[in-house]
């Protein structure tokens, strides 16, 4: 697994820092020494690594404490969407952040996706956060919430993905000038929503056929009443 990788990478360079700190001077070579160049690479102490190496173990466990959100201003960091299309986005996302507190969990996501008519396994839909979730914290973020439409609006996504099947199927228009495969992701979205699209017009057939029926009843009904009313006179 990636994270049994990483932390093993970073169990060698903590102990690869550590042992030479404890290595004396005088048993490296002074030609070496005076070779040697920063490595800019892994700069981190020992202390560090271990941070990062506890953090990355406590993620995996479930036990990690949730980090500081970051604050940050959507309007200048996604500069590709207008102000609208933001504004119906966070719209969306408080929607389904049904518990209220700034994030959209695993079974939050799982009513999205429902609702939207794309309903996800349980793999998928961790999958679906795993790919944006920049913080492994195991839920999307406003931020991380934008992220699914930047990459959608850029071709970025695989077409299998459940994230692009969320962006299509949303009712936000991301098809921006200029920005790129976004007159594609439009046209997909189009092809997405039109069998979805089939289903409700013949809904709405059957409703109107349920009207017209009713009015004839009506009809009907009042014609016999009269013939009834005429026959008793």
């Amino acid at each position: 697994m990636a994270s049994e990788e990483l932390a093993k990478k970073l169990q060698s360079r903590l102990a690869a820092a550590e042992e030479a700190e404890q290595r004396p001077e005088a048993e490296q070579s002074p030609v070496l020494a005076q070779s040697q160049e920063p490595d800019h690479t892994c700069d981190d102490t020992p202390s560090e690594l271990a941070t990062k190496l506890n953090r990355r173990l406590d993620i995996n466990d479930g036990n990690a404490p949730p980090r500081a959100t970051r604050v940050f201003n959507p309007y200048t960091e996604f500069k590709e969407f207008s102000r609208k299309q933001i504004k119906d986005m966070e719209m969306m996302f408080k929607r389904y952040d049904t518990g209220k507190d700034g994030f959209i969990d695993l079974m939050e996501l799982k009513l999205m996706m429902e609702k939207l008519g794309a309903p996800q396994t349980h793999l998928g839909l961790k999958n679906m956060i795993k790919e944006v979730d920049e913080d492994f914290d195991g839920k999307l973020s406003f931020r991380e919430f934008l992220l699914i439409f930047r990459r959608a609006a850029a071709g970025e996504l695989q077409e299998e993905s459940g994230l692009l099947a969320l962006a299509r199927l949303s009712e936000i228009n991301v098809s921006t000038e200029g920005v790129m495969g976004a007159k594609d992701f439009f046209e997909a979205k189009v092809q997405a929503l039109s069998q979805s699209s089939k289903f409700e017009a013949e809904i709405r057939e059957e409703k109107e056929e349920r009207k017209k029926q009713e009015v004839e009843k009506k009809e009907r009904q009042a014609a016999f009443k009269q013939l009834q009313s005429a026959f008793y006179s």
